[in-house]
């Protein structure tokens, strides 16, 4: 095996699709990577956890169940896209690879949903704007994903994606802080956070190339039977990959409970309009941030030291349940941190950790592109059902405007533990 140099280019051969990586890749590679990851989250969850809410506010002040419905319309219509989308990248066969085509294509989907966003005159253009918008960065975020599983050999993956992890971490608490800081224009508060990602993700494909899947076998043509088969796998055969698809499935049906809402959340325990709630959660989520950085970066290397991973989901399990029981029960912002930070370290410890079992399980490398689309069905569901199930949950004891977060929290919580103990009892090939 050859080691190639630190600060090779990471593009001089072909693309292969059947074996399992062997070569790391470059300390700049990795930069280049994190930069990405940096961008599509800021792009991606900019809207979703501030600027769809300021819409509401400002289109249908008193009515914030409408952020359920319409996050939740997005992303049942992007789950029905993303396996043919993941099956079109696998059989992309380009000098400039299979991936990078997917980057350029989502960042101009995306800002154009952002555009559409920031200008709607009404909820409806908003929904359909955020169809696109979310459609969009999950394109290039997928294909960042994919990027990964291709190319990162076992010993690299816990620290890859600790680092990338840690900067979907980041970037939302500086986008949001960006966002407020052109707060005055509700269109700005869309595009510039939506720009800054778009040309951090353009870069990776720019600066490391690749290279091409030209060479690649180009396989048969893709028939209708084909698509409707590749929305699913064969269970008996990958078992430890359906326990795994399963609790992660559950485990973010929690984190969607109990982060959907965290603007009109914060707004209401906090007695404060959803306009002036930014600078809050900027200075919740960037003291979450120090502990999101601690969690993924000790998770993620000290997974691939100790060569455990499921130990460390349980982890991340017990320190969600801990934080959204803080969350549930107190009032004041003191205790409100507290809540805050616990989930944020358990949820980067959870991605990284879960991320890394998912490139050693994946069944079959040749099709990564569908297999990591079946994977994000076990967000992309719970994104798209939680929110709409989260939107009657709130409304449960409710006193006029006063919705039960206390119960939505709880309830969150319990799922949360659900799916660590699942990834922790029933995962069995890797330790």
């Amino acid at each position: 095996m050859t080691i190639k140099d630190p600060d090779s280019q990471d593009t001089a051969a072909p693309v292969s699709t059947a074996d399992e990586p062997q070569s790391p890749v470059s300390r700049s590679y990795i930069f280049w990577l994190m930069l990405a990851s940096f961008g599509a989250s800021m792009a991606m969850m900019v809207p979703l956890s501030y600027g769809i809410a300021v819409r509401i506010a400002e289109l249908a002040p008193g009515h914030e169940e409408v952020l359920g419905y319409i996050t939740g319309t997005a992303q049942v219509i992007y789950l029905v896209l993303s396996p043919m989308i993941g099956i079109w990248s696998d059989r992309t066969r380009s000098r400039f690879g299979r991936r990078s085509p997917f980057i350029f294509l989502g960042v101009v989907i995306g800002l154009a949903g952002l555009v559409v966003m920031g200008l709607a005159p009404n909820l409806l253009i908003v929904g359909a704007g955020w169809v696109l918008g979310m459609s969009g960065w999950s394109i290039a975020g997928a294909a960042i994903q994919n990027i990964q599983a291709d190319k990162l050999p076992e010993r690299q993956r816990g620290k890859v994606s600790a680092l990338t992890g840690l900067m979907t971490q980041i970037a939302p608490v500086l986008g949001i802080g960006v966002a407020y800081a052109v707060s005055s224009s509700t269109l700005l508060v869309f595009v510039v956070p939506g720009v800054i990602g778009a040309v951090l993700l353009a870069l990776l494909p720019l600066i490391k190339p690749e290279g091409s899947s030209r060479e690649l076998p180009v396989g048969t043509r893709v028939t209708v039977r084909e698509l409707v088969a590749g929305y699913g796998f064969n269970i008996r055969k990958y078992p430890d990959f359906a326990w795994n698809w399963l609790g992660r499935f559950v485990f973010f049906i929690g984190l969607y409970f109990n982060t959907t809402f965290g603007t009109f959340f914060y707004a209401q325990r906090l007695d404060l309009e959803v306009r002036d709630v930014a600078g809050v959660v900027a200075t919740i989520g960037m003291l979450g941030v120090v502990a999101a950085a601690g969690g993924a970066l000790l998770g993620g290397f000290l997974s691939d030291k100790l060569q455990r991973r499921r130990l460390f989901v349980m982890i991340s399990a017990l320190l969600f349940v801990a934080g959204a029981l803080t969350e549930a029960t107190n009032w004041s912002l003191a205790q409100l941190i507290i809540g805050a930070v616990l989930m944020q370290l358990a949820i980067a410890v959870f991605a990284t950790v879960d991320q890394a079992i998912i490139f050693a399980i994946i069944p079959e490398r040749a099709e990564t592109g569908r297999y990591m689309a079946i994977v994000a069905f076990a967000q992309k569901i719970p994104s798209a059902v939680a929110p709409l199930i989260a939107s009657v949950v709130i409304t449960i004891g409710a006193v006029a405007d006063v919705k039960n977060y206390t119960l939505l929290y709880l309830t969150g919580a319990v799922f949360a533990l659900v799916g660590g103990l699942i990834v922790f009892l029933k995962v069995k090939a890797v330790r």
